[in-house]
């Protein structure tokens, strides 16, 4: 039977908040605008670029956001590029979760609000690139928590949705595992607090590796 476990990445795999935050405040300062609030920046990880500029500056034009979101990803590239990105560490025990997982044949995939480019950096940083048969990003779907990340993903693993599990730290995944009609389980190591998973339709909240296997396994 497939077995299908689908990941979140920031906040959920990757320790990604300094280099967010830092991004985020350069793409505003070339816009000469404050920098928002590190909580609200926060807050927003996990939805798409324009998305999260629409949350963090509802009253501004349209056009304003979709600039901000390329300056961000300029601000990304600049950093990678004179070698000053901050590590992004995999949390604690992610790495064996994903090994012991993928040794008990479950397929491993991602869905994410990154970039495909974004997305491949890090992988392969940690040497995960070979670990998952779905990628799914930001480049080619609407932003979580639309369910198309995760319909595909169901797709390209041949899994329905009762053989599948998302992972993730934000509302915004258990909101597209809902839409999906895919089991939802959240960590407390990431952005948003346990009880607004909970609450946004989590089966459960894990505090570690540990009792996320528990929680995939069911």
């Amino acid at each position: 039977m497939v077995k299908l476990a689908v990941f979140d990445c920031d906040g959920t795999l990757i320790d990604s908040q300094v280099n967010i935050l830092r991004a985020m405040g350069q793409s505003f300062a070339r816009a000469g605008l404050p920098a928002p609030a590190d909580h609200d920046i926060r807050r927003v990880v996990g939805l798409s670029l324009v998305e999260s500029m629409q949350v963090l500056l509802p009253e501004a034009e349209p056009a304003l956001h979709v600039r901000l979101a390329q300056d961000y990803k300029g601000a990304f590239q600049r950093l990678r590029a004179d070698r000053s990105l901050d590590p992004e560490p995999l949390y604690d025990g992610v790495a064996d979760l994903l090994d012991a997982l993928r040794d008990d044949g479950w397929l491993l995939g991602v869905a994410t609000g990154k970039s495909d480019r974004g997305l491949a950096l890090a992988l392969a940083h940690h040497g995960l690139s070979g670990h998952f048969v779905t990628l799914q990003t930001a480049d080619r779907h609407p932003s979580k928590p639309h369910p198309a990340m995760l319909r595909a993903a169901l797709a390209e693993a041949g899994a329905t949705p009762h053989q599948a599990v998302i992972i993730g730290d934000t509302v915004y995944d258990m909101a597209m595992g809902a839409k999906a009609g895919v089991r939802a389980i959240g960590v407390d190591w990431g952005y948003h607090e346990a009880a607004e998973l909970i609450d946004a339709g989590a089966i459960g909240v894990a505090a570690d590796t540990g009792a996320l296997r528990g929680l995939i396994d069911g």
